[in-house]
Order: structure tokens, then C-alpha cells, then sequence
């Protein structure tokens, strides 16, 4: 049974001191019989999966109060991180990995009857995040507690993720993503903490006793905002954070007068509708009711998150002064860009602050991440929806602007009336909007990009009036990813190859794989090297078997595009490769040709419907290439459902290809990029976003880099694009691209002509065209480099060797120097 230690009556058990196969199994066990009221004779995998999960959750308890003991003695500076998405995938073995508890827990289950790995398998995939923010969001964290930077994680507690993904006859169909059906072991709500949030209502200026003006924000809606806590842990770290999720809940259960009037229907009404707003990450917003959530959404995380955040300020702290001394906030995008505002009515409308002195606060608090150069990305407001919900936020953003434009802008351009239009927070062409993304930029003593090109567009393109106004306010951050989930966890053959070649430096430094460097060329290591690729392509031949039903083999080449689905990110220019293929290997049975399989996975939003078009048009092409049997084999294409994090983790060690293929300047970063480079995938890419950098750092050769670049895409667009000349000059892509539009695939000819219309009388906005015939080419050097198979595993390692620059550890560390000033703390 379970061991004791002394302990004092304000010391709890230190359970981290318990941590071998015998403590573990005896943990498993009695949270299977006094948790789960279970015993291992009735017992389901669900229930073996919670009690593994609670016996670690014990030992990271038990080190956060350690953590939160230490800085709160030393009364630390922390940075508080708002993100509306932390797409964190599944946690036990990550967990397990980063407590180094993962052999204590495989041996322990052994014992009592259980595989591990099974174990691992039952959890679901966390629906808190999308894409690539989300992601970068966990990684963050990760890096955090690992680095011994004290941190709190907000963001919202959905009950359903963005959507399950399922294909009828090709087509994107959306399901409920109930990741939180049978609960969470790693959730820990905090009710004590819960926070009362006002929307709508109105504004009213009062006077006091003495004659001075006060504004007052009355007749409001309340929600109640409540806390619930997942527990971050470091590696190889005595640091736990812990990410805190706001959930929607009303402030009464109903209105019980109407309900014993027999109308029990409208007394749940308000109830429901409170507790929606927590309801679905990212609800459709082609609906003024669905813009209106989001808004609602926004507000009510950071509002939440604000409270939690100056209570614990004033739990420690005297005055307000020495608040942005304690007190890093960052805005992961411009979701919880209305934080700036609501900090602003807190100092001035509750605290009573004098209206300078608050937005110096505010300032030198806040710093902001843009992540997008689509100026159709860039979020705006109608100043009628932002009345309606924030009365009293619209009010202070009207006086921000009207403060910044007259000290700031009309002292700097007297009379330019275009510099006023560039920079004001509010947009007036074609109905008054309120730009997050100015706010963000306003309200913030920092703003980064996310990648050297996307900062250097950011200043020159994006902002340039106010990197113009602000020289040194806009600071580069190169996104970077977690080595400990995407290798240690998703690739642990590869990781043990490192670690026995290099040591096990280079887990908490990345840079050190550069160690690797010498053994590119030694043929043992290379054979190694191969054995583990190979293996986790038989592992992915039947997943995409039980996911498709396509038999696919693991000798060709497995060429991979796993992202979101958008125009931008050029799915469809991947498809016109296909196509090529296709014909080719049609018009000439000999086609010499490497055996390929192309494998997509990505999610579309609900309302875009070219991206659902591109998603059936590509399987509709699997369908048919995939049972033709004249090509022999050599061509095949699958388009794997419901893309998460647990799917990438058994894409990315199998690819042999990543098409990074986006048009050049549209690309804030990527973070896929870094992944599947990582563990050996060669990038087939533009320079666009990061891959710029992951060129500087693998080297020309061990790359395939093709199409125009920022500059000329500007030039192109300077002399005016025109898609048909390059239809008409280029027989083979005339050819496809009228082929897609024809009956062959599926009957009808109508299906796809939204996307040939988008690409010729829609005037390709994203250059498919233009860049057609250069990507074509870089995939034959592709199929040349792939038949020497040597080079090939030395491009391959080298890829890996030369990528620990992507760490998120170095991002985060950037970050901690150059914007929060933050020091790491030790935990003892």
C-alpha cells in the first residue's frame, strides 16, 4: 500500500519522492478502487486511463505547491499568456515523459495486467485549439514550466472543440467534437476563484459630492466565469504552471417565479444562453449572431482572466504603480485584443486612477503577437455590434484613439489626413469598425512578429506608419515548437538513436543536435536512420488504411500536406501536381516515375466553402487514382479526417516530403514546417514564413525551394496578374485544370467548377498559377534525389541535426529577455 513521510500539518505529502513501479502500481490502483469506485476485475480501459492519469496528476499537485509556494514568497513578476485556443492533444504520455515517470508507469500497469501504450490510445485529444496558434499555445506552455518562468495560461474551457470531422462522398461533413463526454483527469476546478462578468447594458455619467464626473456601466447581463485548472509540467523541471480555463455558467440556475408560473422554457432561457458562451470554440461567425458570440467570447475570457490577475496582484501588492513590475500580459493574436480596453475601466472606473496614469499601466503591460498578413485576417468590429455588448469599452476606445491622435499623430504630420486614416483604431471606410489589430499595436510597449520575413512585411507593409511613429516597437520572435512532443514523444525510436549517438544534452538545449552533424555520413547510423523512417511508415500505411480504406505502400515516397485548409496554403496547387502525374502516367503507361503517395490532412471552416470544394475535389481525385489500375500502382492520394495532434503525431515521423508550399508573403510562420523537419521530412517549399529561416539553417542542398518570393509577387501584382496567360501558355496545366472541371471524377461537371472559376475568372488571388510550373519542377528534383537513397538519408539527418534552432524553448527564453524581462525562478 501506499508510503508515508512525516509531514507537517502546512506541508503536504511530497509524493514526487514516490515515484518508482511499486508506488506508481499502488497509486494506479487505489484511485481505480477509491476514485473510480472500480475494481481491475471490472474495470474498463476508460477506467485505467483515468486512474494512470490521477496517480500522475498527484505528483504534479504535489510539485505545483511547491512552485506556487516559491513564487509566492518571492512575490515574482509573471507572464500571463491569453490565447482563445491551446490545441494540447492528448497529455498522459507527455506528461509521463517530461516527470520521467514513463517507465515507472509502463512497468507498473504491466504488473496489474495493462499495456501502456493501450492506455495512452484511450485518451481524447483535448478540443481547446485549431491550427498552428493553438499549437504554438501548448508548445508555449510546455516551454514555460521547462525554462522555470513563472506563467499562468488563460483561455476559454470549451465544452466542444472547433468540429469532428467526417467525409460523405468527399464532401466535409461537421460533427460535435465532445472531447469532454467522459470528463478530464487533468481538469481542476476552482470555484473559490469564479468571476462575475457584465455585458451589454448601458452607460451613464454620474457626478459625485464633490461636482466630478463619473461613468457608470448599468443594467448589465452577468455571467459567472468558472475556473478550471490543468496543471502544466516541465521536463526534467521542478516548475508546474498551470493553464486556467474559463467556463460560462449563469449567475442563477432560473428565474423560479416564471418557472412555478409553469413557463419553464423561458426560466432556463437566460441559463442557456449564459452557458453558450463556453459552448464551441469558434462559432460561426457568416451570422450577425454568430459575430456577436465571438465578441461575447473574447470578452468574457479576458475579463475573466483580468480579475484573476489583480487579484492575486493585490493579494501581494500595494498600490498600482508597481503593476506592470509584476504583471506581463501577452496578446496571442488580436482574439484578446479587448483586454487593453477593460484593463483601462478597471484602473479608471473601479480603481479611480487618473486616466494618464492608467494607460501608462496599461502600456508598459501589455505586449502583442501578430500571427497573419491577410489583411481580410486582420479582426475588425462594427462599432454598432461593439456598443451593443461593450458600451462602456467602446467609450474608452474612442477616447484612446481620439487622445493618440491628437497628442500623438497630428504633433508628428500636422494635417495629414491619411496618416490619421492609416493609424486611427477606428475605421470609417464603408461603415465605422474598430481594428483589433491597431489596438493591439496602440495598447502594447511591444509588438512581434513570428518569423524574420513575416516581421520585416510587419513593419514595411503591414504597419508601417506606426513602425514609422514607434521605431523599435516591432521585434522579431521565430516561432518554435517543443522538442519534447514532437520527437521525444511522437518519435521515441529516433530519439533514443540521438540520445545513444549525442547524449541527452540536446532535450533541454536544443541546438545540440547539431552534434549529429557528423553522423550524416556514416553508413550505420544512416541504416539506423532509415529502419526508424520505415517503421513509422508501415505504422501510417495502417492507420490510413483503417481511416480511407486506400492500401497504400510504405516503399514510395509519403509526401505530406497536414494543415489547415485554405487558399493561401495552396492545397489546391499540390493538387494540380497530382493531376499532372496522373496524366502523365495515363498518356504513357512508362512514365518513369518514383511511386508517390500524397497525404493531406486539414480541416476546413464551416462557412468557406471553396476550401470544402478543394477538400472533395481531392477526394474525389483519390477515388478514382487509387482505383485505376493502368498507373500501376505508382500514384496514390488519401485525405485523412479529423487532422488533431494525435494524428500529426503519426504523420510527421513517416513523411519523407513537406509541401510548405504557401504563396510567398502570406505566411506569417508555420510551425508544421519545423515539425516534420525535425524529424528528417525534406521541406518542398516557397520562401515564405519560416521557411526562409529553415533554409538559412539546413543549407541549399537540403532543401527544395521554388517560386516567386515577396518581391516578386509585389511586381507581379504591380504589372497586373493576369491566371490566363499562364492557361493559355502551359498546355499541361490547361489541361488539368479543365479536367477538373470536367464530369470525369465524379459524374458531374458542375462539382468543381468554384474551383477552376477561383483560379482563372476569380483571378487566382494566391498565384496557383504563377507558381505552377516552378513547383512542378521542384518535384522532379524531388523524385531525382529520392533514387539516391545515401544522399537522400544524409539530407535527411541533416535536416534533423539543423533544426534545434526551432525550439520553443529558444522563442520562449527570446521572449522572457527581450519583452517580459523575465527572470527563471528555481523551484526547490
Amino acid at each position: 500500500m501506499w508510503r508515508t513521510t512525516p509531514s507537517t500539518d502546512n506541508e503536504p505529502l511530497d509524493l514526487t519522492a514516490y515515484n518508482d513501479a511499486e508506488a506508481m502500481k499502488a497509486s494506479i490502483r487505489n484511485h481505480l478502487l477509491f476514485t473510480l469506485a472500480h475494481d481491475p476485475q471490472t474495470a474498463t480501459k476508460m477506467h485505467w486511463w483515468w486512474a494512470t492519469c490521477m496517480a500522475v496528476r498527484d505528483r504534479a499537485l504535489a510539485q505545483s505547491f511547491k512552485t506556487m509556494r516559491t513564487h509566492r514568497s518571492k512575490n515574482v513578476r509573471r507572464v500571463h499568456y491569453l490565447s482563445l485556443e491551446y490545441l494540447m492533444g492528448r497529455l498522459l504520455e507527455n506528461n509521463l515523459r517530461n516527470t520521467a515517470l514513463y517507465d515507472s508507469a509502463k512497468e507498473a500497469l504491466t504488473d496489474l495486467g495493462q499495456d501502456l501504450e493501450t492506455i495512452i490510445n484511450r485518451e481524447p485529444d483535448m478540443g481547446l485549439g485549431n491550427g498552428g496558434l493553438g499549437r504554438l499555445a501548448a508548445c508555449f506552455l510546455d516551454s514555460f514550466s521547462t525554462l522555470d518562468l513563472p506563467a499562468v495560461g488563460y483561455g476559454i474551457h470549451y465544452e466542444f472543440g472547433l468540429f469532428r470531422q467526417e467525409f460523405v462522398h468527399g464532401r466535409q461533413v461537421e460533427q460535435p467534437d465532445a472531447w469532454t463526454r467522459e470528463g478530464s483527469p487533468w481538469k481542476i476546478t476552482r470555484p473559490e476563484y469564479k468571476v462575475e462578468v457584465s455585458l451589454y447594458g448601458h452607460v451613464t455619467q454620474h457626478f459625485d459630492d464633490y461636482g466630478n464626473a463619473k461613468m457608470v456601466w448599468e443594467n448589465c447581463r452577468k455571467i459567472v466565469g468558472m475556473p478550471w485548472d490543468i496543471p502544466i509540467i516541465g521536463y526534467r523541471s521542478a516548475t508546474v504552471n498551470f493553464l486556467r480555463l474559463w467556463e460560462s455558467r449563469a449567475t442563477d440556475d432560473f428565474n423560479l417565479k416564471v418557472f412555478n408560473e409553469g413557463s419553464y422554457i423561458e426560466a432556463i432561457h437566460d441559463k442557456a444562453a449564459s452557458e453558450t458562451v463556453s459552448k464551441v470554440l469558434y462559432p460561426n461567425d457568416a451570422t450577425e449572431s454568430g459575430k456577436e458570440l465571438r465578441l461575447v467570447q473574447q470578452y468574457f475570457f479576458v475579463a475573466c482572466s483580468l480579475s484573476d490577475i489583480m487579484r492575486r496582484y493585490k493579494r501581494d501588492n500595494q498600490g498600482w504603480e508597481a503593476f506592470p513590475d509584476k504583471v506581463a500580459i501577452q496578446l496571442n493574436d488580436t482574439h484578446p485584443a479587448v483586454a487593453i480596453p477593460e484593463l483601462m475601466r478597471l484602473l479608471v472606473d473601479i480603481e479611480e486612477l487618473p486616466w494618464e496614469q492608467a494607460w501608462s499601466i496599461t502600456q508598459r503591460t501589455f505586449s502583442y503577437t501578430n500571427h497573419t498578413l491577410l489583411p481580410e485576417a486582420l479582426e475588425t468590429w462594427s462599432v454598432g455590434l461593439f456598443d451593443k455588448v461593450l458600451p462602456r469599452h467602446l467609450q474608452i476606445i474612442y477616447t484612446i484613439n481620439e487622445k493618440f491622435l491628437r497628442e500623438e499623430v497630428s504633433r508628428r504630420w500636422p494635417g495629414d489626413i491619411s496618416k490619421m486614416q492609416a493609424l486611427s483604431i477606428i475605421d470609417e471606410n464603408g461603415g465605422k469598425r474598430v481594428r483589433m489589430a491597431h489596438l493591439s499595436v496602440l495598447g502594447s510597449h511591444a509588438t512581434n512578429g513570428v518569423a524574420a520575413l513575416h516581421t520585416r512585411l510587419l513593419r514595411a507593409k503591414l504597419f508601417p506608419e506606426f513602425n514609422e511613429l514607434y521605431p523599435g516597437r516591432f521585434l522579431n520572435m521565430t516561432n518554435g515548437i517543443t522538442p519534447r512532443r514532437w520527437l521525444m514523444v511522437c518519435n521515441p525510436e529516433l530519439t533514443s538513436l540521438i540520445t545513444e549517438s549525442i547524449g541527452d544534452a540536446w532535450t533541454k538545449d536544443a541546438s545540440k543536435l547539431r552534434a549529429l552533424e557528423p553522423f550524416a555520413e556514416d553508413p550505420a547510423f544512416q541504416q539506423r536512420f532509415r529502419a526508424i523512417k520505415r517503421k513509422h511508415k508501415e505504422h501510417l500505411t495502417t492507420i490510413v488504411k483503417k481511416l480511407t480504406g486506400y492500401d497504400i505502400s510504405a516503399d514510395a515516397i509519403f509526401d505530406v500536406q497536414i494543415k489547415r485548409l485554405h487558399e493561401y496554403k495552396r492545397q489546391h496547387l499540390n493538387l494540380l501536381h497530382i493531376l499532372t502525374l496522373y496524366r502523365r502516367l495515363l498518356q504513357d503507361p512508362g512514365y518513369d516515375m518514383q511511386p508517390r503517395v500524397f497525404l493531406f490532412a486539414a480541416k476546413a471552416a464551416p462557412g468557406y466553402y471553396l476550401a470544402k470544394n478543394i477538400i472533395h475535389c481531392i477526394n474525389a481525385v483519390a477515388e478514382k487514382v487509387n482505383n485505376d489500375p493502368r498507373i500501376l500502382g505508382k500514384l496514390k492520394v488519401a485525405f485523412l479526417p479529423n487532422y488533431g495532434v494525435t494524428l500529426a503525431e503519426r504523420i510527421i515521423p513517416a513523411a519523407d516530403v513537406s509541401e510548405q508550399i504557401s504563396t510567398a508573403g502570406k505566411e506569417a510562420s508555420g510551425t508544421g514546417n519545423m515539425k516534420l523537419a525535425l524529424n528528417g521530412a525534406l521541406t518542398v517549399g516557397t520562401l515564405d514564413g519560416a521557411n526562409v529561416e529553415i533554409k538559412d539553417e539546413v543549407g541549399d542542398d537540403n532543401i527544395f525551394i521554388f517560386g516567386l518570393t515577396v518581391e516578386e509577387v509585389e511586381e507581379l501584382h504591380a504589372r497586373g496578374y493576369n491566371p490566363w496567360d499562364y492557361y493559355w501558355n502551359d498546355a499541361e496545366l490547361r489541361n488539368v485544370i479543365d479536367w477538373i472541371a470536367s464530369d470525369f471524377f465524379t459524374g458531374n461537371a458542375e462539382d468543381f467548377k468554384p474551383l477552376r472559376n477561383s483560379l482563372l475568372e476569380g483571378g487566382d488571388p494566391f498565384l496557383v498559377l504563377a507558381d505552377y510550373r516552378a513547383y512542378v519542377q521542384a518535384q522532379e528534383k524531388v523524385d531525382a534525389a529520392y533514387r539516391d537513397t545515401t544522399n537522400w538519408t544524409k539530407m535527411s539527418i541533416l535536416n534533423t541535426a539543423r533544426n534545434g534552432f526551432f525550439s520553443s524553448d529558444r522563442t520562449i527564453s527570446e521572449y522572457a529577455e527581450k519583452i517580459w524581462k523575465l527572470p527563471g525562478i528555481r523551484v526547490e
